[in-house]
């Protein structure tokens, strides 16, 4: 079978399809171009860049598509389902590079690293003495509580970095649930390994409650708007490393600038490129261009699972 890895696909996981007898094509076809050149497939492998829509669907024979990486906002669903075409995603490759940058961007703010990343080159020489008295404002993470919304896999990674950072957490998750989760080591360490139960909370009082809200909802449906910004605590920071929408870009601007939220931290945007500066240039923010997953690491794992996904899929229909 012919598969066109349209995003690319990392090299472990190009091997793994290769040997399992599969023909992988990494050439990029424009989205334009998408409809007349998928004909000569049989798979799509997409990340977020490639839409998988109706026409492109209509215009070949596809027996599977396939998401490296989690949300599959790109791909019409609703169609896919029509035509009877599999889709599949890799829900455990990336959940560990997404909570990272979570906590980048939340000591990027605590210690004003977003601000003086930015003056230091041009200013540091006479600006010195006014850049070190505004980071030596900075805060620790330890002993702040930090809301999650959204506790799936990405969200549990983060509380399991959170509580290791020694901060306590709080959760809130659609299905209502308290979770118990495993704190884990390193190998050298792993006979310390324990379960922890962290106990659900409504939204509202996740937002009332914490320092920090982080967002790891499915989906791009609208989470955190005015009304949720004017019931978090005053100077708290809000992270959005999940999708675009779910946070209102507006909103969220009016509560910085008014100080309501001392510090945001944006790695995704209702426009991918922005199409303003609005978010780009927001005071006490620290932004980043969509690199949740995009660690080498990451892109390693989502090879390697989204191969066996593929292989799998195609042995249970022999």
């Amino acid at each position: 079978m012919k598969i066109l890895a349209n995003d690319g696909i990392d090299a472990a996981g190009k091997a793994l399809l290769e040997r399992d007898g599969f023909s992988i094509d990494i050439h990029k076809i424009p989205q334009a171009e998408l409809a007349a050149g998928i004909k000569n497939y049989d798979i799509l492998i997409v990340r977020s860049a490639t839409k998988v829509t109706a026409e492109v669907m209509n215009a070949g024979n596809l027996k599977l598509i396939a998401r490296a990486g989690v949300g599959l906002d790109n791909i019409d669903i609703k169609h896919a389902g029509i035509m009877n075409i599999p889709v599949v995603n890799t829900p455990n490759a990336i959940s560990r590079s997404v909570a990272e940058l979570v906590f980048a961007h939340i000591f990027s703010c605590y210690r004003y690293l977003y601000h003086t990343n930015r003056e230091m080159p041009a200013n540091g020489k006479e600006d010195f003495n006014e850049l070190k008295k505004l980071a030596g404002k900075g805060l620790e993470v330890q002993d702040k509580k930090i809301g999650i919304i959204g506790f799936g896999r990405i969200g549990q990674e983060v509380a399991r970095m959170a509580i290791g950072l020694g901060m306590e957490v709080l959760t809130s998750d659609y299905r209502k649930r308290d979770v118990e989760i495993i704190l884990s080591f390193h190998r050298k360490y792993a006979f310390n390994n324990f379960k922890i139960v962290l106990p659900g909370m409504s939204k509202e009082d996740v937002l009332k409650n914490s320092d920090i809200i982080t967002l790891h909802t499915p989906g791009s449906e609208e989470v955190i708007g005015e009304k949720e910004l004017s019931l978090m605590k005053d100077g708290s920071m809000l992270i959005n490393c999940a999708r675009g929408g779910v946070v209102n870009e507006t909103a969220l601007k009016n509560a910085v600038n008014a100080g309501k939220i001392a510090f945001a931290g944006v790695d995704v945007f209702e426009q991918e490129p922005p199409v303003n500066n609005d978010m780009l240039q927001l005071a006490h923010t620290s932004v980043s261009p969509h690199i949740g997953a995009s660690t080498i690491e990451a892109q390693k794992r989502v090879g390697i699972e989204l191969a066996e996904r593929i292989i799998q899929f195609f042995n249970n229909k022999r």
